[in-house]
């Protein structure tokens, strides 16, 4: 695990973060734009929890492997011939050689370029062609069995593919539960079981010059949406939003007018069990660190922040439709305009994101400050974090 010298960050920086939000201030402009600090995250904030890295529906089919670099941390998703999901650090265990660098299915065996050492689509070491000498492609010193692809310990939730590094976090399932909990109030009992990915009309990536925080808090505030978003204001207006805080590692936004239906000409299936008081409603929820997620009565969608570095970040937007009958061709105009409309209110943030990326470059800023009122989402994400580097500092 990687340390910070306080030299870089003092420590007495994130106290300022901690405190009341009225007196408070925002993380310290070397939090943006130092890529020592950037790996210090990887490894003492995002390596301690539960991370995204990918989607299980990228994986299309069996055999299927898909290399991944979080944060220059080289990665491999794999499908395994069960179907099964899982993920392992992308380096042969012989000599450290990269393995994968293509996505793509793998007929039989990986095999390393470097030595030829085979693995299995479970991570199993199968083949260590000449490891004994000229023709000797087993030792009795050396036991295939002990030196498989080192596993990452994941999970999948709303096909969301997420890892733990440290593996010492909690389970997942006690990990997601505040969320599935509160939002079970919106989409019933069956919930995310009824989600269905399109491939045609559910994607969107958008590469940013930014840190990766602040796309998180862009997306945990509404103070913006007049100025940034004059299309979405007028569906859902600044007034109809209210904050939303929960658990520890929950924050963002909710509207009381959502109306994308009218607004876009959508007439999408809707989940069975949303109540009837409540079909303008939408929440807008950051799941710290790295996913954006939102539910609509028609559709949900995930977005993952995947951090390339201090100053540039990729946002991957998966939307999820309600129900088989979603995925129909009748209903593919539906599906395109309402990623569209993501397009267009993710494509507004990238000037602001952006700007505040450059901002953090000048001595004329050290941190901002907060609306007591308007600012609560983001100042508890803030504080999440500060608590985790202090946390690791002081280690």
């Amino acid at each position: 695990m990687s340390n910070i010298n306080e030299s870089i960050i003092p420590i007495e920086f994130f106290d300022k973060v901690l405190n009341p939000i009225s007196e408070a201030t925002g993380m310290p402009n070397q939090a943006y734009v130092d890529e020592e600090y950037f790996i210090f995250e990887r490894d003492e904030v995002f390596g301690n929890t539960w991370v995204c890295v990918g989607f299980a529906s990228d994986l299309p089919k069996n055999g299927y492997v898909m290399p991944i670099e979080f944060m220059n941390l080289p990665l491999l998703m794999m499908r395994n011939h069960k179907g099964e999901v899982q993920v392992f650090h992308n380096v042969c265990s012989h000599r450290g050689m990269k393995l994968v660098h293509e996505a793509g299915e793998v007929q039989g065996m990986i095999r390393c370029p470097y030595h030829s050492w085979t693995y299995d689509l479970d991570g199993k070491l199968k083949g260590t062609p000449h490891i004994g000498g000229i023709a000797k492609h087993k030792d009795e010193r050396f036991q295939c069995e002990n030196h498989g692809l080192k596993p990452v310990r994941s999970a999948i939730w709303m096909d969301m593919v997420f890892v733990n590094l440290s593996g010492d976090a909690k389970n997942f399932e006690d990990h997601i539960a505040p969320l599935e909990q509160r939002w079970k109030s919106f989409v019933g009992d069956e919930g995310f079981s009824l989600l269905r990915r399109v491939n045609m009309g559910g994607n969107l990536e958008i590469e940013v010059n930014s840190n990766w925080k602040l796309a998180v808090e862009n997306y945990c505030e509404s103070y913006h949406l007049p100025w940034v978003h004059p299309s979405l204001n007028s569906y859902s207006r600044l007034e109809d939003h209210y904050n939303i805080m929960f658990s520890d590692n929950f924050a963002g936004q909710g509207s009381l007018a959502y109306n994308l239906a009218d607004t876009a000409g959508t007439r999408l299936p809707k989940f069975p069990g949303w109540p009837k008081d409540k079909e303008r409603h939408a929440e807008y929820v950051a799941m710290f660190p790295n996913v954006l997620l939102g539910i609509q009565i028609d559709h949900a969608f995930a977005m993952m922040i995947e951090p390339i570095s201090s100053g540039k970040t990729v946002e991957h937007l998966r939307v999820f439709y309600v129900g088989d009958e979603a995925t129909n061709d009748e209903f593919a105009a539906c599906r395109t305009a309402t990623v569209e409309s993501w397009r267009v209110v993710f494509g507004e943030d990238i000037g602001a994101v952006e700007g505040m990326q450059k901002g953090r470059h000048s001595p004329g800023f050290s941190g901002g400050v907060f609306s007591p009122e308007m600012d609560v989402p983001t100042h508890f994400f803030q504080s999440w974090l500060a608590k985790q580097v202090k946390s690791a500092m002081e280690r």
